[in-house]
């Protein structure tokens, strides 16, 4: 498995290159600055993760972030922030543009693996696979489909709700309870990617327009999820 270490400071790229080595196999490559990193990203280098340093000359891990996603090839890719200080703001925006963890210098090994762990044949784009949440919750496929069937339901209601919660002014509160509601679910089902959007708002100030691509976040990985469960057999 392929990981891309991406950092300006020479220390701290050798630091966090050691710690992933030292957590498993994997074939590790290094990054002086964004821009170097993009410049291997576009040569055809294709790393299942990138571990990249937040505050950077040139080209920043956010501005990275951004264009990553913007790749279709690369969207996919799980992108780690690495920053010296825990900046919930900074979680948030990066949580919402597609990242998919954050991790403070300086590195421990366990926060490291933590991050590797998630890569695993079990894992998808989205989060866990069908069959393993099957498994984990002791059910089986038809189980599942209903199961994802009554959340999306759940979410088309509170797009719809939550709208009307935030634009009144005065429901805030009770908005950011159906989030962390929304945000249970997406963790019992496996969507993990949609579970760090919801996750990310209970630090943000919440808008409509983020809630809203949030919920649409977490309806298309309950599709996918649902498409990926229905391929097996029953």
């Amino acid at each position: 498995m392929k990981v891309l270490v991406v950092d300006d400071d020479v220390v701290s790229r050798m630091v966090l290159m050691h710690l992933v080595d030292s957590c498993g196999a994997y074939e590790i490559y290094e990054a002086e600055d964004g821009e170097d990193a993009w410049r291997q990203l576009q040569d055809g280098l294709l790393p299942a993760i990138c571990f990249c340093d937040l505050r950077m000359p040139r080209l920043s891990g956010m501005e990275l972030l951004e264009r990553i996603k913007r790749e279709p090839a690369l969207a996919a890719m799980r992108f780690v922030l690495a920053s010296s200080a825990s900046d919930h703001a900074t979680m948030a925006q990066a949580s919402s543009m597609g990242a998919g963890g954050y991790i403070v210098k300086p590195f421990e090994r366990d926060l490291v693996l933590a991050q590797l762990a998630g890569l695993t044949p079990h894992a998808t784009p989205d989060g866990e696979n069908a069959r393993a949440t099957m498994s984990r919750l002791g059910i089986d496929r038809d189980r599942l489909l209903a199961y994802l069937a009554g959340f999306a339901q759940q979410l088309e209601t509170s797009a719809a709700e939550l709208g009307a919660l935030l634009r009144s002014g005065s429901g805030t509160a009770e908005a950011r309870a159906r989030i962390e509601k929304l945000h249970a679910g997406c963790i019992t089902l496996g969507l993990e990617n949609a579970a760090a959007r919801f996750a990310a708002m209970t630090e943000a100030r919440l808008e409509p327009a983020r809630v809203d691509a949030a919920v649409g976040a977490a309806l298309a990985a309950v599709t996918a999820q649902s498409e990926r469960a229905r391929a097996l057999e029953p």
